[in-house]
């Protein structure tokens, strides 16, 4: 879909952007194609796309062989995309906010994806089946999406999200940088960046007032910890990032016996004196499973 193709498209429907949806549609060919390059799909992939807009992207995904389940917000544009992909069989698209629907799922036993029908009850796909997360997601809501799909326990095997390039450099953060915090542990947790690309902003109709970058982010096998410590670890980085310029020991004291913390710092090598932002990945890992005995 060309820049003219999607004006003409919504001024012929009477659309309407809306900024507070984030409808910065990206049109692209040259950048949509490296996203779906990044994805590396399989005709046996299942495919979530949160925010599909117009449909470019999802085009690109369909002929990738995936099957997509695309969810969007805006019922103007859910009936475009209905009639759009009308009959198209590997393509699903619900009518709601994802993040909404992720969370109404965080519970249960299914991956997101798996779409429940009538007549197959809500069953989970087969194991063989891998599902990916490929997206331009709205700013606004960007980042809560991910830590919800970065810490469900069937979250995806890949994901290749379009972001505010800010977010994106918050999520791929080396340890003592001014971007390291909690985005980076929530997601670095279960998942490792593997590539990363600057996307203009004249790529994208209208043009954003910030910068993008798309990023992929790979689920890491094993996982570092497993569900309880998994839940222990997210209670832990959250107090000690809750007050970014404080010692980190005052502030887990809130919640752990002191005692036991100075033994588990002595154990780790972490000063009595170290924020949270100079404490890498594996050794809150660390300090997590100390914890845990």
């Amino acid at each position: 879909m060309t820049l003219t193709e999607m004006r003409e498209i919504l001024k012929s429907r009477d659309l309407q952007l809306t900024k507070s949806l984030g409808q910065n549609f990206l049109h692209d060919g040259n950048q949509l194609r490296r996203i779906v390059a990044a994805a590396e799909l399989a005709a046996t992939d299942k495919v979530l796309e949160i925010g599909p807009g117009l449909g470019p992207l999802t085009e690109l995904l369909l002929a990738s062989g995936a099957s997509v389940l695309a969810i969007e917000k805006d019922s103007r544009l859910t009936t475009f995309l209905r009639e759009r992909f009308a009959n198209v069989p590997k393509f699903t698209l619900l009518h709601d906010d994802a993040l909404d629907y992720l969370q109404r799922r965080a519970g249960g036993l299914q991956p997101p994806l798996d779409v429940p029908s009538p007549e197959a009850g809500d069953c989970k796909p087969p194991a063989t089946a891998r599902w990916k997360l490929v997206a331009n997601l709205p700013y606004s809501v960007a980042s809560p999406i991910l830590v919800e799909l970065a810490l469900h326990p069937h979250g995806p095997e890949r994901m290749v999200v379009t972001l505010q390039l800010e977010v994106a450099q918050r999520v791929a953060a080396a340890r003592d940088t001014d971007s390291y915090g909690l985005l980076t542990l929530l997601i670095g947790l279960h998942y490792q960046h593997s590539g990363l690309f600057r996307i203009p902003a004249g790529c994208f109709f209208p043009a954003p007032d910030v910068e993008s970058a798309c990023i992929t982010l790979t689920r890491r096998t094993p996982p570092l910890l497993g569900g309880q410590q998994t839940r222990l670890f997210v209670r832990v980085v959250k107090r000690a990032f809750s007050q970014r310029r404080k010692m980190m020991l005052k502030l887990l004291k809130s919640e752990w016996p002191e005692d036991k913390l100075q033994a588990a710092f002595a154990t780790l090598g972490i000063s009595p004196q170290e924020r949270a932002e100079k404490v890498s990945l594996e050794v809150f890992i660390g300090l997590c499973r100390l914890l845990a005995t």
